[in-house]
């Protein structure tokens, strides 16, 4: 087969700072400044491990686009090919701050946007040293990410297909330890099986790999450490009769997929069944409405009002869904308070899910690309409780 390359082409970038000075000039920026990990991947490719010392990018209107980065950092940048001219500081705190570096090296004037998402000390270290500036506060760049670029879905289709993989790895797992007779995984075994599953495949096929915040992994949980929504994976062993979640996913170069299934261990009872066939049938509804021009909060509305009819609303602890892309949790959000309307391009989790107190959760989610007539889930692992059912 062929190897999977996980490094974008340096033209791509172009086409991304293309787009945020289109974004820009709308918005009446000269310039945009931003810290965040994300972005700055997003904008010239260069990941990399988040820590005091200061890396940012300062992307201007007519087309320079400058990364502020630690001395540390340089070589690695340019290791990674990334689109950007490089302005070194020495040390943090620094003789000379960080960002007076910066500002001697772009000259800072006009009006500059700078992302919301900057921690206060930065954002007070850039306006101390930029005063020639006027600084405005802005998500110019996390909307510029809402819609994906043909590249970026060939990425999530890569990461979909492999999470997809690793579901199969945890149920076979679970499956090969019913069959030999002896003691079931332990949640944490489970979850180091997926996540070296998701590795070795990705490391197997693929070339370049980027290392993001999360290469493959996720939560596993079973009977009710699964009622806690994000619960840690435990020292519980998986035992007859319970209710466990795959909460899966990985991301391939730097682009995120999320994957998540609800399986019982051995003949599922009308409890199970129940809360079960709820939550498939409001996932199946999240796939056939999810669309371009839907509002986020009424494909929310849709989905979770199909658990609250089946009586079971008290048990409803979270939204639908949420973006994905360079962060696993991104905006735009599937829930009432989020006006946005969906877009084809975009990737969207589709995730109801139900929490009962000492029992057990419930939740099925796949990665939705959003099209122009309805949405793809990229996700394909089976979802029903008959497919989600391993026989003892």
């Amino acid at each position: 087969m062929t190897e999977f390359d996980q490094r974008l082409d340096p033209a791509f970038f172009d086409r991304v700072q293309a787009r945020v000075r289109d974004r820009m000039a709308e918005e009446g920026f000269d310039a945009f400044l931003t810290d965040h990990p994300e972005d700055i991947a997003y904008l010239t490719g260069f990941f990399h491990h988040p820590s005091e010392r200061p890396v940012a990018i300062w992307i201007e209107a007519g087309g320079r686009v400058v990364m502020l980065l630690p001395e540390l950092e340089r070589e690695y940048a340019q290791s990674q090919s990334a689109r950007a001219e490089l302005v070194a500081f020495f040390e943090f705190p620094g003789v000379v701050s960080p960002f007076e570096v910066l500002a001697t090296a772009v000259a800072p004037r006009g009006r500059v946007g700078f992302a919301s998402t900057m921690p206060y000390q930065r954002l007070s270290a850039a306006r101390a040293a930029m005063s020639g500036a006027e600084l405005v506060g802005s998500d110019l760049l996390a909307r510029a990410r809402y819609v994906k670029f043909p590249e970026e879905v060939v990425l999530h289709r890569e990461a979909a297909r492999i999470t997809d993989r690793m579901l199969e790895a945890g149920v076979q797992l679970v499956s090969d330890a019913v069959a030999a007779g002896g003691d079931l995984p332990t949640e944490t075994e489970l979850e180091r099986h997926v996540t070296s599953a998701g590795t070795a495949l990705m490391y197997a096929e693929h070339r370049n790999v980027v290392v993001a915040s999360l290469l493959a992994g996720g939560l596993v949980y079973s009977g009710a450490n699964s009622a806690f929504p994000h619960g840690l994976p435990s020292v519980n062993r998986l035992k007859s009769g319970d209710t466990f979640m795959l909460s899966l996913g990985c991301a391939v170069g730097g682009r995120f997929i999320e994957g998540e299934r609800t399986f019982v261990l051995g003949e599922p009872t009308v409890e199970q069944r129940r809360y079960h066939d709820t939550i498939h049938a409001a996932q199946q509804l999240g796939r056939e409405t999810i669309r371009a021009g839907l509002e986020c909060r009424e494909a929310n509305r849709l989905c979770l009002d199909v658990i609250r009819e089946a009586g079971l609303g008290e048990f409803i602890r979270h939204r639908q869904g949420h973006g994905i892309g360079l962060g696993m949790h991104e905006a735009p959000w599937l829930e009432d308070g989020d006006a946005t309307l969906l877009e084809a391009g975009m990737v969207v989790s589709n995730e109801p899910g139900i929490y009962v107190p000492g029992h057990a959760g419930y939740r099925i989610s796949d990665s939705m690309l959003v099209t122009d007539d309805g949405a793809e889930a990229l996700t394909t692992f089976p979802r029903g409780l008959d497919d989600c059912t391993i026989a003892l």
